[in-house]
C-alpha cells in the first residue's frame, strides 16, 4: 500500500483535529476528509473510498452503527473503525454486526489508534483490551447459560486455521485460495468449528477470536 488513506468522523472538531495530527505524523498516512456527522461520513466514504474510516459511534444525524452499516453496503472496500466511549458488550455486538472491524475505546486512542488502524486496513480486527475483556465476560456467562464449555482445543488444526482466516474477515473462496483447498471443504470445516464452539455466526466468531487473541 504506497498510502494509507483515513476517513475521520466526529462531531467533536477539537477530538478530530487531535487525530488528524497523531494520523499525519505517520509516514504515507493521510487524512483524506473529516466529517461532524454521520451522513457526511457516509457520502465521503462512498466518494472517497479511504482505506480505513475512522467513526465515532455518537455522530448526530446518523449515528455510527448505521454509518458503518451504509459504508460496508455501499463502499465494502472501506474498512471501518469505531471509536467510542462506550465498552459495553451491547455496543460492541451492534458494530460488529453493522460490519465494523475494530471497535476502540475514546480514552486509549492516543495510545492505540495508530496500531488499530493499521490493523484494520491490513484486514485484520482490532478491539480495545478493555472492551475485548468485556466481551469475554459476557461470553463466557453466556456459554454457561446454554451449557456450552469453550472447546478450542477440540478444533483441527484446520480448522484453527479457517478460524483466524473467517475472523480476519476473508470471504470462503479467499480461504480456499490461501489454504488450497475448497469452497465447500472451507464451508464443512466453517460449520464443524461454530458447532464445537458453540457460535452461531461471524460477528461470534469474531467476538470470539478477539477474544483469544487470535486476531488484533
Amino acid at each position: 500500500m504506497d498510502e494509507l488513506r483515513v476517513l475521520l468522523g466526529d462531531d467533536h472538531t477539537v477530538l478530530r483535529q487531535g487525530l488528524r495530527k497523531i494520523l499525519e505524523d505517520q509516514r504515507d498516512w493521510r487524512v483524506v476528509a473529516e466529517a461532524g456527522n454521520g451522513r457526511d461520513a457516509v457520502r465521503e466514504a462512498i466518494e472517497l473510498t479511504p482505506d480505513v474510516a475512522v467513526l465515532d459511534i455518537g455522530m448526530p444525524l446518523l449515528n455510527g452503527i448505521e454509518a458503518t452499516r451504509q459504508i460496508v453496503r455501499r463502499a465494502p472496500s472501506v474498512r471501518v473503525l469505531i471509536l467510542s466511549m462506550h465498552s459495553d458488550q451491547a455496543y460492541v455486538t451492534q458494530a460488529v454486526q453493522a460490519g465494523a472491524r475494530g471497535y476502540l475505546l475514546k480514552e486509549s486512542a492516543g495510545s492505540e489508534l495508530i496500531a488499530a488502524i493499521a490493523a484494520v486496513a491490513a484486514g485484520k480486527s482490532f478491539f480495545s483490551p478493555a472492551v475485548a475483556q468485556v466481551v469475554f465476560d459476557d461470553y463466557v456467562r453466556s456459554l454457561t447459560e446454554r451449557g456450552i464449555t469453550d472447546r478450542y482445543d477440540a478444533l483441527s488444526e484446520r480448522e484453527r486455521e479457517v478460524l483466524q482466516l473467517v475472523a480476519e474477515g476473508k470471504s470462503s473462496r479467499e480461504i480456499a485460495d490461501v489454504l488450497s483447498i475448497s469452497p465447500a471443504t472451507v464451508e464443512t470445516h466453517r460449520t464443524h468449528l461454530l458447532q464445537k464452539l458453540g457460535l452461531r455466526n461471524t460477528a461470534e466468531v469474531v467476538r470470539y477470536a478477539a477474544r483469544r487473541g487470535i486476531v488484533h
